[in-house]
């Protein structure tokens, strides 16, 4: 029976762990079997699914050499002859409170610029202090175009390096290591690539851009997900702000990215003195004393619990969940994967209906490639992070799916394969296929790429999708597979589910890079519950 949600009586309580008993009311269609490792779904499992989403916009913040621009009109604006050194100390802010530092550093060099970049931030994840570690070298030409950078980002033991050097003019050469596990792709380019802090340096000293002229398009290249996406920067006009017990003339750029809007105050020298943005995320300059001085010995404010979602209401079995109908607003909807499938839209009521593996149980025992549509083939094909050619992924994909077994069935025993095998924990880093299959662990971004990689070997298309799910109170953001077994099926194998719960709002679909398009859905989507069904 459909039943209204119940509002709380008083603010929902952030439980550290959800318990769960995996044999009640155990479906045909679903699958829920006890966890083996962990004792229980902790709650930052679902909210890990942001933690990639801050790293990504934290790098676009921060002007990290990984990121590069593409420029569409450089004659347009005016490069100097020569810059001095220069070093820069900036404190990093969570809402007013410190929670780490940065530092940059740029050096003349007879061929161009060096540029060196360290970050350092302790973060609270769900009650759980985690120290991010993120560092960048680059070599630039005169002009500030990149000839080669290194990208290393560490959190605890786990680590990611991207490496890249333009092989000429319009190829860029990008190697990754994370787990000892190497891939290597060629990335062609339409125009030179620039770096961040470059360009924001150049647009600085353009006398004729101001708050009346057109804003400068660039596309970035964002090695955490092999991806490309326009910023928009543009002048809001002059300011004065207070910077270290000083009054500073700064001119104000807003930059917009992905939906995401920052804002970044430049002095008359070219120097950021303070950028401000997603989540009350503020850099501010300072001294090397003052930056590194004072760092937080205990937790700080809960990023995941600031960046989730109030759902207005309590959904009292949310993983036996069959339907939910709830209002969505607060963002444009037109670049997210809303409609479709499983889930419906009306103006701005939302519908999702868990799926019933039943529909499937018709089709014949083998899903062959020659006949799939090639919307629905192109995802069998390995791509960045999702390396289902790799022969050990191939390996471990024919031990688990049988070769005369029907797709559902082998989707069935994948899930459950990963659910069982992969220790959950938090983990802050890229997520790539072999490296969560040579650890096992991860969070749901791992479970998402690894089952993905496993599905593609074993010959079933897999997409990885990305939204909210609601867990103990709230929705946080996470990241679950569409496998087709003859038809598209939702599965989540950080629950054990296929199909997963109707509590999964799908907000995008396809690659991990897609995931991007959840930046200008965070701290700006409201949801009200109006009814579920079990």
């Amino acid at each position: 029976m459909r039943r209204p949600v119940s509002l709380p009586p008083r603010p929902a309580h952030l439980c550290p762990v959800v318990r769960r008993n995996h044999r009640k009311n155990l479906q045909a269609h679903r699958i829920e079997p006890p966890m083996k490792k962990s004792g229980g779904i902790k709650l930052w499992m679902p909210a890990a699914g942001f933690m990639i989403l801050f790293v990504i916009l934290l790098a676009v913040r921060l002007d990290l050499p990984a990121r590069l621009f593409h420029q569409k009109a450089l004659s347009s604006l005016m490069i100097p002859a020569e810059v001095p050194d220069r070093q820069s100390w900036k404190n990093i802010l969570l809402n007013d409170e410190k929670i780490g530092y940065s530092h940059s550093a740029l050096t003349r060099k007879e061929d161009g610029y060096r540029l060196e970049e360290s970050i350092f931030m302790r973060i609270n994840i769900m009650g759980t202090a985690q120290d991010l570690r993120m560092r960048t070298s680059a070599d630039l030409n005169p002009d500030f175009s990149i000839a080669a950078f290194d990208f290393n980002l560490g959190s605890g033991i786990f680590s990611f390096q991207a490496a890249g050097r333009m092989k000429n003019k319009r190829i860029l050469e990008v190697e990754t290591i994370s787990a000892d596990t190497r891939n290597r792709f060629e990335i062609p380019l339409d125009h030179r690539p620039f770096l961040t802090a470059g360009l924001i340096y150049a647009v600085a000293r353009e006398p004729d851009f101001s708050e009346t002229s057109a804003p400068l398009t660039f596309h970035i290249f964002d090695p955490a997900s092999m991806s490309q996406q326009p910023v928009v920067i543009r002048v809001e006009g002059k300011e004065t702000i207070p910077s270290m017990a000083e009054q500073m003339e700064t001119t104000r750029l807003a930059l917009t990215y992905k939906g995401v809007a920052q804002t970044a105050w430049i002095d008359d020298k070219g120097d950021i003195i303070r950028e401000k943005g997603l989540l009350g995320l503020t850099l501010e300059k300072t001294t090397k004393s003052l930056a590194t001085a004072d760092l937080p010995a205990g937790l700080t404010e809960d990023l995941t619990r600031l960046a989730s979602v109030s759902g207005n209401g309590v959904i009292a079995d949310p993983r036996n969940t069959r339907y939910l109908k709830a209002r969505i607003s607060g963002m444009a909807l037109d670049n997210l994967d809303i409609q479709g499938g499983r889930q419906s839209l009306e103006d701005d009521i939302l519908t999702i209906t868990a799926e019933k593996i039943s529909d499937a149980a018709t089709l014949s025992p083998a899903l062959s490639p020659a006949l799939l549509p090639d919307e629905v083939a192109a995802f069998l094909s390995p791509e960045p992070f999702i390396q289902s050619d790799d022969q050990r992924v191939i390996a471990a994909a024919a031990s688990i799916a049988a070769p005369d077994a029907h797709p559902a069935d082998n989707a069935r025993a994948l899930v459950k394969w990963v659910f069982e095998t992969i220790e959950k924990r938090p983990v802050f880093s890229v997520p790539d296929a072999v490296a969560v299959l040579l650890n096992r662990v991860g969070d749901c971004n791992e479970h998402a790429v690894l089952l993905a990689a496993l599905a593609r070997a074993a010959g079933i298309p897999a997409k990885i999708e990305a939204g909210l799910v609601y867990l103990d109170g709230r929705f946080y953001y996470h990241a679950w597979n569409l496998l087709y077994v003859g038809e598209w099926i939702s599965a989540d194998a950080t629950f054990g589910q296929m199909p997963a719960d109707a509590t999964h709002i799908r907000l995008v679909s396809g690659s991990p890079g897609d995931q991007l398009d959840l930046l200008g859905v965070i701290d700006n989507i409201v949801l009200r519950i109006i009814e579920t069904d079990y």
